[in-house]
């Protein structure tokens, strides 16, 4: 055999026994591969892996490519923002920390707007402070009583709650028992310095009762029919209004209206019977004030920038004139000067105006932040809820709330007639702080009942966490490390 059959013959056998690499066999129409054959297909057919650019990985100077398609910067602080709304323990969170807030604030506060009050009537500087300071703490205590009581028991304490005030209520007006303050017959003496007012717990009853009362017939759906929402509801809160008027304490009745009309407007009034309830209040009203040269008086004041020869609006131009004065960021805390005496009630009615003064807008644009949060998570608490009880008494303790901070401060301002209602959790007087923070803690209750929260709650106790971690960890061998 010539020699370059013998060298073809050679090469042949040669490529004979080198092994081939393996290629996957065509699949069938519409059958995936497994991932492994379909990998050594590709790389024995020589199909190449994408590269990738400079610069856009881990460390690059590229830019990275934003997760989810969602963009950077503001809008996905936006996102994270409203992800943390919406979680279940946000309306918990957001009543507990700006109630304790704005009561830390007023404490401050208080001490701060009375100090020469209580030095011009030979008292140490500290005295309202520290009567104020233990109904804080008194009232701390109903607070977490009330937020750690079900719901059913809140129920169970509507009827004998009304009862007790009404009550305190007619005593009030009893010769010898009853104490008036400002010209007010609302108080009652409880030895020492403690004096008691009745009516600020009338809104707290009103509001227990009415959402058990509106809860039941709404089981029963007898809202649908006027007389059902009307009677008795509408009777017993002017029986509170009434007692509330023979004492002369236009401010708490105004209140107690507004919780009135909450409560209807939650149970779904119609218009029609909502505005003749309205009007019939408005025209109650306007008798009220017209005969009483007191309440003209402070309706002649609104808007006025200084007071009157005679001295007439005193109180509201000096208020006016103490914001003022604060600027940006106030002249520092104890540094008001309307406080030593050209202000009557730096430390009740008009602490918002002390605020001002000493704090600024700064001062004053955060406690209205912090209403304003407190007011929005118990609409929340009321609007998510499937009770209608809860609905009733989250919505008529958030009117109650906001609505006395409207006033008080609109008042301050000088856009609303000076009620005489001091600023929630914030003013000096132990009679409104209490029953307020009972409340809150009944808010707190009310959020803490919603489902999501409860299961979010649970998970947050160290036995289930821990449990769930155990689940979560997979046996090894006793090899593997």
């Amino acid at each position: 055999m010539p020699a370059d059959e013998r060298f073809a013959v050679r090469r042949e056998s040669a490529r004979a026994s080198v092994p081939r690499p393996l290629t996957a066999a065509p699949a069938p129409a519409g059958v995936p591969l497994p991932p492994g054959l379909a990998l050594r297909g590709r790389l024995a057919t020589g199909a190449r892996r994408p590269e990738t650019p400079r610069g856009s990985g881990r460390g690059g100077s590229g830019s990275p490519t934003p997760r989810n398609g969602r963009g950077g910067g503001p809008r996905r602080a936006y996102e994270r923002a409203r992800r943390a709304w919406d979680r279940p323990l946000t309306a918990y969170y957001v009543i507990l920390g700006s109630s304790l807030l704005i009561t830390v604030l007023g404490l401050v506060m208080v001490y701060s707007a009375s100090m020469i009050k209580a030095l011009d009537i030979s008292k140490p500087a500290t005295y309202f402070f520290g009567k104020q300071f233990l109904a804080a703490v008194i009232g701390g205590g109903l607070m977490l009583i009330a937020a750690r009581m079900p719901v059913k028991l809140h129920r169970g304490l509507a009827y004998p709650i009304l009862m007790v005030t009404v009550f305190l209520m007619v005593l009030v007006q009893v010769p010898g028992i009853g104490m008036s303050v400002n010209g007010n017959q609302n108080w009652l003496y409880l030895g020492g310095p403690f004096q008691l007012q009745p009516s600020e717990f009338g809104k707290l009853a009103l509001i227990l009762w009415g959402a058990d009362l509106l809860a039941r017939k709404q089981d029963k759906r007898l809202l649908t029919q006027w007389k059902h929402m009307l009677v008795p509801l509408v009777p017993v809160a002017f029986m509170l209004l009434g007692l509330i008027m023979l004492g002369g304490d236009m401010g708490t009745a105004i209140i107690l209206t507004a919780i009135l009309f909450g409560l209807l407007w939650l149970a779904g009034a119609p218009t029609r019977l909502f505005a003749g309830v309205l009007g019939f209040a408005v025209v109650i009203g306007f008798v009220l004030i017209r005969t009483s040269p007191n309440r003209m008086s402070r309706l002649a004041c609104m808007g006025v920038s200084e007071p009157d020869p005679e001295g007439g609006c005193w109180q509201a131009a000096h208020g006016i004139y103490a914001l003022a004065s604060g600027g940006w960021f106030g002249s520092g805390l104890g540094a008001s000067v309307e406080k030593w005496g050209q202000l009557p009630e730096p430390h009740t009615d008009f602490i918002f105006a002390i605020t001002g003064e000493e704090l600024g807008l700064a001062g004053t644009l955060s406690v209205l932040a912090l209403f304003a949060a407190l007011g929005y998570a118990g609409i929340r608490v009321a609007g998510r809820t499937e009770d209608p009880f809860v609905r009733y008494a989250a919505g008529g303790v958030t009117t109650w709330i906001t609505a006395q901070a409207v006033i008080n401060i609109g008042a301050v301002l000088g856009l609303l007639p000076i009620a005489g209602v001091p600023l929630p959790l914030f003013s000096y007087g132990g009679s409104a702080l209490l029953p307020t923070m009972f409340a809150v803690g009944l808010m707190i209750a009310f959020a803490r009942e919603d489902p999501a929260a409860k299961a979010a709650l649970a998970m947050r106790k160290p036995g289930v966490r821990w449990k769930t971690m155990r689940r979560r960890v997979k046996k090894r061998s006793s090899g593997e490390r």
